[in-house]
């Protein structure tokens, strides 16, 4: 058995007496995809910012690497591998690619005090690391991010996020506002950083891309863990009943039949 290397014991986490999160427990485990499932207001974004670094839990604990961890703060969590892309890419459409795949770790030249940003290594390497995961239309470092489409911003952030030591990758909706060729983009990068050993989190409500590429699930309604299931232990038709909640959907197809008159072919 693999040993997890990012672990929620009954993590819960309340805003102002209101709980977002009620007693969650998780694993992620290095080469292993861990789809968390859930329709708006579910709780996933919530989830992913206690992961992050970004709140911490009102009880319950995390563990890395098998050790307790208290996150202070999002580098807190960078520091030890945990790496988080955001829905959007998180990057800054008036920058270069290479600036934005080097904020904050800018390779510079010269001697101190007088150092200035090494643009061209900078830009060989964004170059490189984007061509890795199947970008080869970015030939040219200065080319301003704006200029890419939204796949491309994907794959530039989550290979910043590789390239600087990621060892569990958090995806937050990155395939809901692209084109089915670009989502399918990302959901092969997923893949590739599985084979890599990377543990990746693909925050989701699309059940179809979460089963391409999915080890583990796990479903959140309202703050709480639905349902958890490995790989082949749950149908398509199963897990969106359950997200959508059984007793509604059976009562919306029961009444869109009930206005719905008989198809008369010509």
């Amino acid at each position: 058995m693999v040993a997890p290397l990012l672990k929620l014991n009954d993590v819960s986490k309340s805003f102002a007496g209101s709980n977002a999160l009620s007693e969650i427990s998780l694993e992620v485990k290095p080469g292993e995809v861990l789809c968390l499932l859930g329709d708006n207001g579910a709780g996933k974004s919530t989830l992913i910012k206690v992961l992050s670094g970004v709140h911490k839990p009102t009880s319950g604990t995390i563990e890395v690497d098998g050790q307790q961890r208290v996150f202070e703060s999002p580098k807190d969590a960078g520091d030890l591998g945990i790496a988080t892309v955001h829905q959007y890419g998180g990057t800054f459409p008036l920058m270069s690619v290479a600036r934005c795949f080097f904020v904050g770790e800018e390779p510079t030249k010269g001697v101190w005090p007088f150092h200035y940003f090494d643009k061209k290594t900078a830009g060989l390497i964004t170059v490189q690391e984007m061509q890795k995961l199947g970008i080869t239309r970015v030939t040219d470092g200065s080319r301003l991010v704006g200029s890419l489409s939204g796949g491309e911003r994907q794959t530039l952030a989550i290979a910043r996020a590789v390239y600087f030591g990621a060892r569990v990758l958090i995806l937050d909706e990155p395939t809901s506002a692209l084109g089915v060729k670009q989502a399918t983009h990302v959901l092969k990068i997923i893949m590739q950083a599985r084979a890599q050993g990377i543990a990746v989190v693909f925050v989701t409500h699309n059940v179809m891309h979460a089963m391409a590429v999915g080890d583990q699930f796990a479903v959140l309604i309202h703050g709480e863990k639905a349902d958890e299931f490995r790989k082949g232990e749950r149908t398509r038709e199963q897990i969106t009943d359950l997200m959508a909640g059984g007793e509604a959907m059976a009562a919306l197809e029961a009444e869109l039949a009930s206005l719905t008159g008989p198809v008369r072919l010509p």
